[in-house]
């Protein structure tokens, strides 16, 4: 299939193709001015993934669930924004709350190019760029989500089980320093994607954002690595800091001689939603990469496409469950119980 060629990217490598989701082998090589082209000559073996890429799942199913995500999400994200960005003073984990927020817009907003992407039988028409930022904006705003709920969770942690230890804290510091902490792990974790070509177009299939990757070019070699360090550090470590405090929070909780039941059903509640939205996607994440990395084939990023809705259902349930916690403080605040635990302050 020929395309018009600007001279300048050029893939050398004659090794085979191997994409995130299914293998195939090289067949020609070219460039277009907005993204590198690779034409590839798909195996037989490999006919589901045109089955996939225009079938009802992929093309309506995936991109609906986005578009529910984005209607809910953006417009109760933004008035999370407008509410608290004039509480920084006066409320301290505002801050880390408008940087959550933050963050699931900027994923929501990003999920607006990947509905068409999917509609168009996952055939990226926006260029090179755009598929770049969409892309490190997928995965660094579900990581950045994971780690402001991190933090969120070590603060609830300091406030129940040591008050005394978080009543000495220069909370307006803390939460500031976590915040610039966020960004930066962010912006670190996702430059690997903007420094790498995401767009290629497979023959049968048109140009796929993200979806294809050879992995065995000397270019690509590291990614793998790096996403499994990204699964680890972005995931696993968050998830079993949040898994320790809010134990920690629901078993001294019930030790009290006072009825902190609203209290025990927020932290349950939260984690429990964070536990069904993250936690599929990233395991099957960090299966598929381990298989890539053993070098064998693969078919789990399938899975892991759907995976994903449920993170982008988190950002949208974000503003719910901050409102949820704030009704739980002023129940809280109005009990009988001596308040030498603190929700928010």
């Amino acid at each position: 299939i020929p395309l018009p060629s600007t001279g300048n990217k050029t893939k050398a490598s004659k090794d085979e193709l191997r994409p995130k989701t299914f293998i195939g082998e090289r067949a020609a090589i070219t460039t277009h001015s907005s993204f590198t082209a690779v034409l590839v000559k798909l195996n037989i073996s490999h006919h589901h993934l045109l089955n996939y890429t225009t079938g009802f799942l992929s093309t309506r199913v995936i991109p609906a669930a986005y578009v529910v995500a984005i209607l809910i999400g953006i417009p109760s994200n933004a008035l999370v924004l407008a509410c608290l960005s004039r509480k920084t003073r006066s409320l301290s984990s505002a801050i880390l709350y408008l940087s959550l927020a933050t963050s699931d817009i900027l994923l929501l907003l990003s999920l607006t190019l990947r509905v068409h992407y999917h509609i168009n039988g996952n055939n990226w028409v926006f260029g090179e760029i755009a598929c770049k930022v969409v892309t490190a904006c997928f995965y660094g705003n579900i990581y950045c989500s994971i780690h402001a709920h991190m933090y969120i969770s070590v603060v609830r942690y300091l406030a129940v089980v040591h008050p005394f230890l978080y009543r000495g804290l220069s909370k307006q510091s803390f939460m500031t320093c976590a915040s610039l902490t966020l960004w930066g792990a962010f912006a670190l974790a996702m430059a690997p994607e903007l420094l790498t070509d995401q767009s290629y177009y497979v023959n049968h299939v048109g140009i796929t954002c993200h979806d294809v990757l050879p992995y065995k070019e000397e270019s690509y070699k590291y990614l793998i690595p790096y996403r499994l360090c990204l699964i680890f550090f972005g995931f696993m470590v968050p998830f079993a800091i949040i898994t320790f405090s809010y134990g920690s929070i629901v078993y001294h909780l019930g030790r009290s001689s006072c009825d902190w039941t609203h209290y025990v059903k927020a932290s349950t509640l939260v984690f429990g939603i964070f536990l069904l939205c993250f936690t599929p996607s990233n395991t099957i994440h960090l299966m598929h990469y381990v298989r890539l990395y053993t070098s064998q084939p693969d078919d789990f990023y399938i899975y892991f496409s759907v995976a994903v809705c449920l993170c982008c259902f988190h950002s949208c349930l974000d503003p719910f469950l901050t409102y949820f916690i704030t009704k739980t403080k002023t129940s809280i605040n109005h009990s009988h119980c001596p308040l030498n635990m603190i929700w928010f302050s």
